[in-house]
């Protein structure tokens, strides 16, 4: 799983060649705790077919703000450089598989 950061967001996910998943969360969020081992379980389970990624909202706020992320847990699913799933919340293992799935 990648950690993403201003100095690494555009090549790992907007350059990238296969659809990236990007959880924002923060280390002070309960959901956001909730959701992580399930994403990083995703993670290994779509290897090869899915990027997937975690990015820390508090260090890197101008991200969330230009992907206007106003709450968390947020998943965006990138393709191609751009937005084409997004979820609020934490919808659970199979939520989050059936965002994937979508996109893939």
């Amino acid at each position: 799983m990648l950690i993403l950061n201003d100095e690494n967001f555009n090549k790992e996910v907007e350059e990238a060649d296969l659809p990236v998943l990007v959880d924002f969360f923060a280390v002070w969020c309960g959901p956001c705790q909730m959701a992580g081992p399930v994403i990083e379980e995703l993670a290994k389970e779509y290897e090869g077919k899915l990027k997937v990624g975690k990015l820390d909202i508090d260090q890197n706020p101008e991200i969330a703000k230009k992907h206007q992320v106003m709450s968390i847990p947020t998943v965006l699913i990138f393709k191609q450089g751009e937005e084409i799933k997004r979820s609020v919340g934490f919808p659970g293992k199979e939520g989050y598989r059936k965002l994937i799935e979508e996109a893939i």
